[in-house]
């Protein structure tokens, strides 16, 4: 039997109408050389995706888990299939139809994973949907790791064992930091990957987003403090720092205030918050040629640490209490 070249890895929960965008834009990507798998990896969606995704010619495994993980998926995923290459993808995301066949060619010998830009669909819907845009946006080159989208090489999937299933967030990093070690490589090239729908239209929804990654960076910073390759130290350590600096003015700014019945010491941190947000703004102004949107996005860059700090913080609760964090979700069910 012939080896498949490629298989794509599709994982979602409850992704309604995107999923059948998403595997649409599989089955329209522009052809590669030899055979193709799509697998669809379900995670206990209530909304009949799995049936959705088995009329469109996908094969699909369903999770018998009370805590799956994106690892976990994305695991299952890829040793169902003996293909050379995977291509890992979310269900809320559309594939640009010229990628796969064009990074195939950017894989070197020590090249584990090729990635490329991941934009999202419909910025103009919510101010979090365009602001969190330019989060997706990083240089080209060699780098530390890739995101949910990216398209591996199964031998360096075999040599460190795939994704760390007890992540509930983090998972990629993590792996790409182990086939670092190795001597793997990640590649990120400029060019269109994924298409992505956060669907983000709640304060809450980003509250919860950033407290997913605060806890990942928590929690993978520790598995790897005091190693030879620590990873996610120093971003663990200047959230923490900055989050608490954040509070500590805010605090004390309300006793001034209170204290002194006057409001200049609220107009006087409102301008130290405006000016650090424009001397963010000015520095991912590579990222957007939109002043408004350079404006939201160095708000967001320092509003976001509190909400991260906190799922930090809830990672060492859990830790201490010695309990097992399910899944922190933000998207919310589409019928």
């Amino acid at each position: 039997m012939t080896r498949p070249l490629l298989a794509v890895v599709v994982i979602g929960r409850n992704e309604g109408p995107g999923l059948e965008r998403c595997l649409q834009s599989i089955l329209d990507m522009d052809k590669v050389m030899g055979e193709v798998e799509l697998i669809y990896v379900d995670s206990g969606s209530t909304d009949g995706s799995a049936l959705l995704a088995s009329q469109m010619g996908a094969r699909v495994v369903g999770l018998a888990s009370n805590r799956p993980t994106a690892a976990l998926g994305r695991n299952a995923g890829w040793r169902l299939s003996s293909a050379e290459y995977i291509l890992f993808l979310d269900g809320d995301t559309i594939l640009d139809p010229g990628f796969v066949a064009v990074a195939l060619g950017d894989f070197q010998e020590n090249t584990a994973t090729v990635w490329g830009n991941r934009r999202e669909i419909h910025p103009e819907a919510s101010v979090y949907n365009r602001v969190l845009d330019l989060d997706w946006i990083s240089p080209a080159g060699i780098v530390d790791y890739c995101g949910g989208d990216a398209l591996t090489r199964r031998e360096a999937l075999d040599a460190v064992g795939g994704y760390d299933e007890n992540l509930i967030a983090g998972e990629e990093p993590e792996m790409c930091r182990r086939m670092r070690v190795l001597g793997w490589e990640i590649r990120h090239v400029d060019r269109p990957m994924t298409g992505h729908d956060l669907a983000m239209t709640k304060l809450s929804q980003y509250w919860r987003r950033a407290v997913r990654t605060g806890y990942a960076y928590a929690e993978v910073s520790q598995r790897f403090r005091g190693s030879g390759l620590p990873f996610w130290e120093d971003e663990a350590r200047r959230n923490r720092n900055r989050a608490l600096a954040l509070c500590a003015f805010a605090a004390i700014t309300v006793l001034l205030s209170l204290g002194l019945q006057k409001l200049w010491p609220v107009l006087l941190l409102l301008l130290l918050l405006g000016a650090l947000a424009v001397r963010s703004a000015r520095k991912s102004a590579w990222k957007s040629r939109d002043v408004i949107t350079q404006l939201l996005y160095g708000i967001h860059s320092h509003f976001q640490q509190i909400p991260i700090y906190i799922g930090q913080c809830e990672y060492w609760l859990d830790r201490k209490r010695g309990r097992t964090r399910g899944l922190i979700e933000y998207k919310e069910v589409t019928s």
